[in-house]
């Protein structure tokens, strides 16, 4: 241990958390022989095996996922103590969620980000699946349990989907054309019967509250507008359950930590 280089574990970090050497490469300015050979190195002179290397990138080992835990804590009390004073120095943590999902999170943004607040919260809102495994987002919500070993997951409080409108709106559907269950079902059984297309969910949320059709919507979201009624029951076939999905490598940063406990709250609670 006498002769472990601190760049060394700096690099592997980078390859830790981008999940290959060439992702690592473009992060860190190394060539990917350049970070092969260094983590061969640190591989020795730890004496330990820290990554599974396959096709498709490097995985994390046992071994290696317990280092890049006690890696990040180091990494981010350092980072504690030579951070910037005010918002801009607070420690990023990115969300990736749908429509839904992000609309409700920031109705209650106050309690996401703390009082003061202590974490910056970048939402990247859209029905596209973001890339955890590449970071493209720190933490996602998704409509299953994650199959992959190196995420973790936790299960929220079910999805039920149903029509809404306004009092005298007609009963013609706001169709959303998009990639989703609900879209897919629209698509299935609205047929001739919609008032207006958007290729936004949200838009569909917009014209329901102005009276001109029916939307379907998480009845999470439906019974929290006041204008606005369920004109059916229940879509028994789009009800699932929900998943909050990290890394398993960074669930236990303390920011991100924060982050989940906050938003567990917000979503696991009465959401009227």
């Amino acid at each position: 241990m006498s002769r472990l280089d601190w760049e060394d574990l700096n690099l592997f970090l980078a390859v830790a958390r981008e999940g290959g050497l060439s992702a690592a490469a473009n992060a860190t300015g190394r060539s990917p022989a350049t970070l092969g050979r260094r983590m061969l190195g640190l591989e020795r002179e730890l004496g330990r095996e820290l990554f599974v290397r396959h096709d498709r990138g490097y995985r994390l080992t046992g071994e290696g996922q317990s280092l890049l835990s006690e890696l990040s804590e180091v990494e981010a009390r350092i980072a504690r103590l030579s951070q910037r004073s005010g918002i801009e120095g607070l420690p990023l943590v990115k969300v990736s969620a749908g429509t839904w999902t992000t609309l409700a999170l920031l109705r209650s943004f106050a309690n996401l980000v703390g009082t003061p607040p202590d974490i910056r919260l970048r939402f990247v809102s859209g029905e596209r699946v973001m890339d955890i495994a590449h970071r493209e987002a720190v933490i996602g919500f998704r409509n299953q349990r994650p199959t992959d070993k190196t995420f973790a997951g936790r299960k929220l409080a079910k999805v039920e989907f149903a029509p809404f409108g306004a009092p005298d709106a007609p009963r013609l559907w706001i169709k959303v054309l998009a990639d989703t269950p609900s879209a897919r079902w629209l698509a299935k059984y609205a047929e001739g019967d919609a008032v207006c297309e958007v290729n936004s969910p949200r838009n569909a949320l917009d014209l329901a509250l102005a009276g001109q059709g029916m939307a379907l919507l998480p009845t999470f979201i439906g019974d929290s507008e006041a204008g606005l009624l369920r004109a059916a029951q229940v879509v028994p076939e789009l009800t699932h359950d929900q998943w909050l999905v990290v890394h398993e490598a960074d669930r236990h940063i303390p920011e991100v930590r924060r982050a989940i406990g906050r938003m567990c709250r917000v979503l696991e609670g009465p959401r009227g």
